[in-house]
């Protein structure tokens, strides 16, 4: 299937889902949110494929949501965006073949919700991962919090959480968020 938001391939018995946004960082939006789901889906049901690995075009992962498409959102849009993120991760998170993060550049919000959702993530040097949706009044709407929690622990979450900091890959890796640093 041709997708609008996101690269699909293969590489042996590799799937690879991009998110192509390169121009917004790879913001995502509900659109990008449900063709990612898609494309997860195609890949778990082949059975040629092995592993999933879902990762950005460009100089980010997922820089967070499409904040120009959350503006024009009321309160029922931004609930139903809120589910879909959340089934869509969730899902991610639950099948049977593994799923990696590859890490490169801005994982924030949405993107380090994503990453959470992952089996395994594995960050270039130069990735940056947070929650800075406190900083926009918003909290973080795709189940984000309870992940983290897992990853770091409730102290460090609330603090991450709280105060919408960023952290580097290295910083990520000593927390327990991310499992691999690499060049």
């Amino acid at each position: 299937m041709a997708y609008k938001n996101i690269i699909n391939e293969t590489d042996g018995k590799i799937g690879i889902v991009k998110i192509n946004r390169p121009d917004v960082l790879n913001a995502v939006n509900i659109e990008t949110i449900l063709e990612i789901e898609k494309a997860v889906k195609e890949f778990n049901d082949n059975k040629d494929i092995l592993v999933i690995i879902i990762t950005g075009e460009g100089k980010s992962f997922v820089s967070g949501s499409d904040i120009s498409r959350l503006a024009e959102m009321d309160s029922l849009k931004a609930r139903e965006y809120s589910q879909i993120g959340q089934r869509v991760l969730s899902y991610i998170e639950n099948i049977e073949k593994p799923v990696i993060a590859a890490v490169n550049g801005y994982a924030l919000g949405s993107g380090c919700e994503l990453a959470m959702a992952c089996d395994i993530r594995i960050a270039s040097e130069k990735a940056k991962f947070g929650q800075p949706e406190v900083k926009l009044g918003l909290i973080p709407g795709h189940a984000g919090t309870q992940r983290l929690a897992r990853y770091v622990g409730v102290g460090k979450a609330k603090e991450l959480i709280f105060t919408g900091d960023l952290i580097d890959a290295q910083e990520a890796m000593r927390i327990g968020l991310v499992n691999k640093v690499v060049a």
